[in-house]
C-alpha cells in the first residue's frame, strides 16, 4: 500500500495559497484516477483507490501544516505502511517557482510541515516531491508569502508544475522512485 500525502492547511481561506500546493496536487491525482478524497480519518481527508495495480491512499492532513506529522504518523502506523511507500508532496520556497525536485530522503529544510512529519515518524527515509514556490518576495515576510495566493503570471507557471508533480507521484507508484527521479527531476 502507498500513501500519497499532500501538505496544506484546511479551510477556505487557505484554499489557493502557495502553502497548499500539496492539497492542490492531491486533488489533481484524485480527479485523474476517480478517487474521492472525502472521508475524515486519522485527522485527514482521505480517499482510497488503485493506481498501477497498487492500493493507494490519497491524504490531505487537516491538522494545519505545522502538525502534519500527527496525521501522517497515525496513518503510517495504523496501516503499517513502509516509510518508503509514503510519498509527501509539498511547497518549497527555497527552489524556483514551478520547479520540481524529488528526493528519497533528507532533512526538512525550512518547512515546518516536513519537520513535524520527520519528528513524528522518527525517520526522514521517505520520498518527497517538492514543488518550488520561490521567487522574488521582496520584503514580504515568509509567513505572508506562503499563505498568499498566486498572481495570474504565477498560476501560469505553477499549473504545469502541479500536473508534473501529480504525474511524478503516480510514476513512483507505477515505476519506482528511481525511475520517477530520473524522469521528473531537473
Amino acid at each position: 500500500m502507498y500513501a500519497i500525502i499532500g501538505l496544506g492547511n484546511p479551510g477556505r481561506e487557505f484554499e489557493n495559497t502557495k502553502h497548499n500546493i500539496g492539497f492542490i496536487t492531491i486533488d489533481r491525482i484524485a480527479e485523474s484516477h476517480g478517487i474521492a478524497v472525502k472521508k475524515l480519518k486519522h485527522k485527514a481527508l482521505v480517499g482510497e483507490g488503485v493506481i498501477g495495480g497498487e492500493k493507494v491512499m490519497l491524504v490531505k492532513p487537516q491538522t494545519y501544516m505545522n502538525l502534519s506529522g500527527e496525521s501522517v504518523a497515525s496513518i503510517q502506523r495504523y496501516f503499517d505502511i513502509d516509510p518508503e511507500n509514503l510519498i509527501v508532496i509539498y511547497d518549497d520556497v527555497d527552489i524556483a517557482m514551478g520547479s520540481l525536485r524529488i528526493r528519497k530522503s533528507g532533512s526538512a529544510g525550512t518547512h515546518n510541515g516536513m519537520r513535524s512529519i520527520i519528528y513524528q515518524l522518527n525517520t526522514d527515509g521517505f520520498p518527497r516531491i517538492r514543488i518550488g514556490i520561490g521567487g522574488d518576495r521582496g520584503r514580504i515576510p515568509l509567513r505572508d508569502y506562503v499563505l498568499g495566493g498566486f498572481s495570474k503570471n504565477e498560476v501560469e507557471r505553477m499549473e504545469p508544475a502541479i500536473l508534473k508533480a501529480a504525474d511524478a507521484a503516480v510514476s513512483i507508484v507505477e515505476n519506482g522512485l528511481d525511475f520517477a527521479m530520473n524522469r521528473y527531476n531537473g
